[in-house]
């Protein structure tokens, strides 16, 4: 695994945006984990945040692209701090631009802000987490009505890796099946328990045998197939 994988694992862990429990999500699962990245919330930690998805970006998609997209509203920040990364690690000038939940109709008008999407364009698109694939139901025909545009693919900072809602295979498999681009993670979580099964962290465990086992029993009812 490589070392900025690791480094971002414990990152999460670190920001209190990785835990480790006993959660509801909003799909109805009892989960034993739980993910918001809205607890990232210092300049800080913007900063490193940008900086893992600019690598993993550039891993995946490499830098041949020219709009990172972020969906409102937890996609605004992701968006600003990847391009300000982006710009910083690797010299490219990718350009932000991020949607409203609203039409604006005066001052500068419509439903985007930041940078406008035109014909010819390359857009990526990053989120948070996808558990199952409902936000690009609305991202996906926001950009295809700017014009020509190409969707390079997808970048979420965790794989639940747990069965979409409508197939056995993950939500980011599922979004490649139906809309045909790519879709990754900065990590999975598979990689996640490998990482911190039995390893302490800021002087605790945080996957011990208890934790394990109630993963190891949610994935067996909500584990995704692997394509």
């Amino acid at each position: 695994m490589e070392a900025y994988k690791q480094e971002f694992i414990e990152f999460m862990v670190e920001s209190e945006v990785l835990k480790f429990g006993d959660f509801t999500l909003k799909s109805g699962r009892k989960s034993p984990f739980f993910m918001n990245a809205g607890a990232y919330v210092t300049g800080k930690q913007l900063k490193r945040l940008g900086e893992y998805y600019a690598k993993a970006i550039h891993d995946n998609f490499g830098d041949d692209f020219d709009v990172l997209f972020g969906p409102a509203y937890k996609g605004i920040p992701l968006s600003v701090a990847t391009v300000i990364a982006f710009s910083e690690l690797y010299g490219k000038e990718i350009r932000y631009c991020s949607n409203r939940k609203e039409v604006k109709d005066h001052g500068d008008v419509g439903i985007l802000l930041g940078s406008k999407i035109k014909d010819g364009d390359r857009v990526v698109i990053i989120e948070d987490v996808t558990t199952s694939g409902k936000s690009i139901e609305e991202t996906f025909p926001i950009i295809q009505a700017q014009g020509n545009v190409t969707i390079k693919g997808l970048m979420v900072s965790l794989n639940r890796m747990e069965r979409g809602l409508e197939t056995e295979y993950s939500a980011l498999d599922e979004i490649k099946s139906k809309y045909g681009f790519d879709a990754k993670a900065i990590v999975t979580m598979h990689e996640v328990i490998e990482h911190l099964y039995n390893k302490e962290v800021m002087g605790r465990v945080v996957i011990n045998d208890t934790i394990k086992a109630a993963i190891d029993e949610y994935y067996k009812q909500y584990g995704c197939k692997l394509n």
